[in-house]
């Protein structure tokens, strides 16, 4: 090991440096490379031919004495792999260029850039998992021994039957709130009689689905994001590579098969609780009884308004169910990190959810369906 130096500029401002600059020497050549720009300035050029070894501590402590990543012309006769070092870590260490101005019109129109090429990459990264999705199903629904019954169960009860008490009581709240806003609107004409279609149209083809279809999202799509970020964050997904086993069939398929299975079966249950809501108002507050009631909705509705509806509910479960577990597979293993991507786990779930909804009403009016 040979002590670093440093050498006073001679008449024409050459410096000479000598030893090994390393993390060993680091202290002493911190003090000295301050004394020295502190008694000299910067020297006009430097001469690094009697370096002997450099680290990545010497590499920072010569760049700040020649100057910064600006002034590697300064120095000279530095060893091809000690210069190769120094350029990387003068890489490393200079400033971003090129970054936009984060202040006024400049800084506005620069996030909306970044927001939309957010949006972009997340879109396309969901239709390559759907393709991954849809590669992956035949082989698993056509071959018996890929089957996984337990999984599947143990994600219909926590993603079905756990969420039945909140959705009934919610549907049936909101189906009260339109009765009462309908009475109150159609009374002024004298045709609160029609508030039971109100009722009964809006929940049968949008509220049922929509409603359960949020909950959802908010619900389950976020428990699909938390467990399988923790699982990455834990490693227990390279694990199961490591197993020899496709975390698409072991986490994923299960997770889509049973919302498959559940987000119709909660979305009849949401329009019925949203209709005997209804009829809960209409008879405390309209006077129409129960049997008035559902006579009106068994002579006026026809049944295509709730194969509309309910043609949603698998639509909206294969969206949540890989929002969910495409955010947990981002997790990049900090508990930070998860909650992060639960949270856009709901908010991308809801997003696009609405969305569908929006563009298959619009498709169904067109079609006039």
């Amino acid at each position: 090991m040979t002590a670093p130096a440093l050498l006073p500029p001679d008449a024409t401002g050459r410096v000479e440096l000598s030893g090994d600059w390393t993390l060993l020497h680091a202290p002493v050549l911190a003090q000295e490379v301050a004394a020295f720009r502190q008694a000299h300035g910067q020297g006009a050029s430097y001469s690094a031919a009697r370096i002997g070894r450099l680290d990545t501590a010497g590499a920072s402590l010569l760049l700040e004495l020649i100057g910064g990543s600006g002034h590697l012309g300064r120095l000279a006769e530095l060893p091809s792999h000690s210069a190769r070092l120094l350029a990387t870590v003068a890489q490393a260490d200079a400033p971003p260029m090129g970054l936009p101005p984060r202040g006024g019109l400049p800084g506005f129109v620069a996030d909306i850039g970044a927001s939309v090429r957010s949006i972009w990459r997340d879109t396309v990264r969901l239709i390559g998992f759907l393709g991954q999705l849809i590669a992956t199903l035949p082989e698993v629904v056509l071959s018996p021994r890929h089957w996984r019954i337990a999984p599947w169960v143990t994600q219909i009860h926590q993603t079905g039957l756990n969420a039945v008490p909140i959705i009934t009581l919610l549907t049936f709240l909101v189906g009260a709130v339109i009765a009462f806003l309908g009475a109150t609107v159609l009374r002024e004409f004298g045709a609160t009689l029609y508030t039971i279609d109100l009722i009964a149209y809006s929940f049968l083809r949008e509220f049922g689905v929509l409603l359960t279809a949020i909950m959802v999202a908010g619900r389950s799509g976020s428990a699909f994001t938390a467990q399988l970020g923790s699982m990455k964050s834990r490693e227990e997904i390279d694990a199961i590579r490591t197993l020899g086993m496709d975390p698409m069939q072991v986490l994923v398929v299960p997770r889509v098969l049973a919302l498959l299975v559940s987000m119709p079966l909660l979305t009849v249950l949401a329009m019925l609780s949203g209709i005997l809501g209804g009829a809960l108002v209409c008879a405390l507050s309209l006077d129409i009884s129960p049997t008035m009631y559902f006579s009106r909705i068994h002579d006026t509705l026809e049944l295509r308004h709730f194969w509309v509806g309910l043609s949603k509910a698998p639509v909206f479960a294969v969206m949540i169910a890989l929002i969910g577990c495409l955010e947990g597979f981002k997790v990049a293993g900090s508990a930070e990190s998860v909650g992060k991507h639960t949270t856009s786990s709901v908010v991308q779930a809801i997003f696009v959810v609405i969305l569908i909804d929006a563009l298959a009403a619009v498709f169904f009016m067109e079609m006039d369906w």
